[in-house]
């Protein structure tokens, strides 16, 4: 994530405004010491993840890091619980509607993932959601009706044993005309998750929700135990250069004319978080991540208290979806290690 919102801003332009980071990284200094191979190896050969220390946090995979298998068929949202266990023996899981966005109401359907995830001992943490209107629409009608198409997911969370769904807090106005509307509508939709023993979680996700400042600001004003935020170690562009045009790569090509600082925004969020994502796009040779210092973010996020999840986003492509899944969970268990 220079932050991720070229994808996302294409992703929106299409329908699908979704969930994960930009296909452009920025770079900045590596982040963590260390003397790991790109083969998940340290310099002895030895396996670099072998007798961590039991760490502060727990691990989860976003199912965004295998987006592109998704998108191209190679592998379906029912297969994604299994893979994770199986393939890198991961027990939760973080999915994105946008792969099952037509099986909200479909009971068979989340019967059979449910049962997926079951019977290999996984935990369905909670449901990333996009492309159902923004909460912060300066239209009175379409913010309601924002709200409500947000209702069907909360109920397909709890059935799936979630703890939260992962929204976004998107709208067109002044900072403050965003944020009274984004207040109202969380304040609307937390009542329902309420009701359903659902959190709702609000990811700096681009624009307004990626200054860290205005958004804890939101949750100050929400003030609601089952209302959060979800921060991610990426997503702090708040503007972009506007595309050529209306594809991928084009987004792709576009700057960040006005980033957040990173550290400063999850040390922000932390006090409302109810979930962690830890992005990742690429590596260096010793399996650090690039873009942002794990060990000092990991620290940010051990400071405030936190002990729940920290899933696994991998966006890169430098390596494969699979190989950027193992290297950020090696780093994940080395930077938390370190702080254990």
């Amino acid at each position: 994530m220079t932050t991720n919102n070229n994808r996302r801003a294409f992703l929106r332009q299409m329908g699908l405004f979704a969930a994960g980071a930009t296909l452009v990284p920025t770079v900045f200094a590596a982040c963590n010491s260390g003397n790991k191979t790109s083969n998940g190896t340290d310099s002895t050969g030895q396996d670099a993840t072998a007798g961590a220390k039991e760490l502060f946090f727990k691990i989860s995979l976003a199912e965004w890091s295998f987006h592109k298998s998704l998108f191209d068929g190679k592998m379906t949202n029912l297969d994604f619980p299994v893979k994770a266990k199986k393939d890198f023996d991961i027990s939760a899981v973080e999915y994105v509607n946008q792969f099952f966005k037509d099986k909200a109401k479909d009971q068979q359907y989340l019967a059979e993932l449910k049962k997926r995830a079951d019977d290999n001992g996984v935990t369905n943490v909670l449901i990333m959601i996009d492309g159902e209107g923004n909460l912060g629409d300066a239209d009175a009608k379409a913010r309601v009706k924002a709200v409500e198409n947000h209702y069907q997911w909360v109920e397909a969370a709890k059935y799936l044993g979630c703890h939260a769904i992962r929204v976004n807090a998107a709208g067109e106005g002044s900072a403050d005309e965003v944020s009274k509307s984004v207040i109202e509508s969380l304040t609307t939709l937390g009542t329902f998750g309420k009701d359903h023993g659902i959190n709702v979680i609000v990811e700096n996700h681009g624009g307004y929700s990626s200054n860290g400042k205005w958004l804890a600001n939101v949750m100050k004003q929400v003030n609601m135990p089952n209302v959060g935020t979800l921060p991610d170690f990426g997503n702090f562009c708040i503007e972009r250069t506007k595309p050529t045009a209306n594809t991928p790569e084009a987004w792709a090509a576009t700057k960040c004319l006005e980033e957040y600082d990173r550290y400063q925004g999850v040390t922000e969020l932390m006090p409302y978080a109810k979930g962690v994502s830890g992005k990742t796009h690429e590596f260096d040779a010793n399996g650090n991540c690039i873009e942002t210092d794990y060990s000092r973010m990991l620290k940010i996020v051990k400071d405030a208290g936190y002990t729940g999840y920290i899933d696994i986003e991998f966006e890169g492509s430098g390596v494969s979806e699979d190989e950027g899944v193992r290297l950020t969970k090696e780093l994940l268990i080395r930077a938390g290690s370190a702080l254990s």
